[in-house]
């Protein structure tokens, strides 16, 4: 498995963002990218913080072949037009709305939320395809707190996986066909880790 690397260095007193400017685009393929930057939401313990205390976290049941079971996180979801649960998630939407603007063609609206309680929380391999995102290339940014994770991706045809090493604070945005022609997924961890926040900003019609 091929590491994309990403670090954690979170060092302001007071909750902030970091120059978008200065994130890392790789191709995955021709087609497919993923921008990284390290510690974008710096001074963020607090945000963390709030966000597990005050969102309205749902556990959600799936069906799994002949049998119902229990999705492996929590999560809560904030459509267009909602207020978001913490005045730096908003600030986060707004900046990646304007750096992407030109590129994207329209602004981040949602904001998915996922808990991952500890190492045995996770999400299976999957493209986020409903929507429009089925036929268009789209983007879907994504910021994590709290304890480090990997996320993995590897094309929907087959072929060798990537990681990226995402820790508190940090940025990852997935681009061009990449919910289309690769998955990505963040995998059960026997390591002793604690509650990680991720949050999803997605355009509109795309989940």
């Amino acid at each position: 498995m091929q590491a994309l690397q990403s670090s954690l260095f979170d060092t302001a007193d007071s909750p902030t963002l970091g120059d978008l400017a200065r994130r890392h685009r790789r191709y995955l393929d021709g087609t497919a990218w993923v921008d990284l930057l390290p510690g974008w939401a710096c001074g963020s313990d607090e945000v963390l913080d709030a966000l597990l205390h005050d969102v309205p976290w749902r556990a959600e049941r799936r069906r799994m072949y002949d049998s119902v079971v229990d999705v492996p996180r929590l999560t809560c979801f904030y459509a267009a037009g909602e207020s978001l649960p913490h005045p730096l998630l908003t600030e986060m939407r707004e900046q990646l709305s304007a750096h992407y603007a030109t590129e994207l063609g329209e602004p981040f609206v949602t904001a998915g939320l996922c808990l991952y309680r500890d190492g045995q929380d996770s999400v299976a391999w999957h493209g986020d395809r409903i929507g429009r995102s089925r036929e268009q290339d789209t983007m879907i940014a994504i910021v994590s707190l709290g304890s480090a994770r990997h996320l993995c991706l590897r094309p929907r045809e087959g072929g060798p996986s990537q990681r990226v090493a995402l820790g508190h604070g940090d940025l990852v945005v997935m681009g061009g066909a990449c919910q289309r022609t690769w998955e990505h997924a963040v995998p059960k961890t026997s390591a002793r880790v604690g509650p990680r926040v991720s949050i999803q900003f997605r355009v509109a019609g795309v989940r």
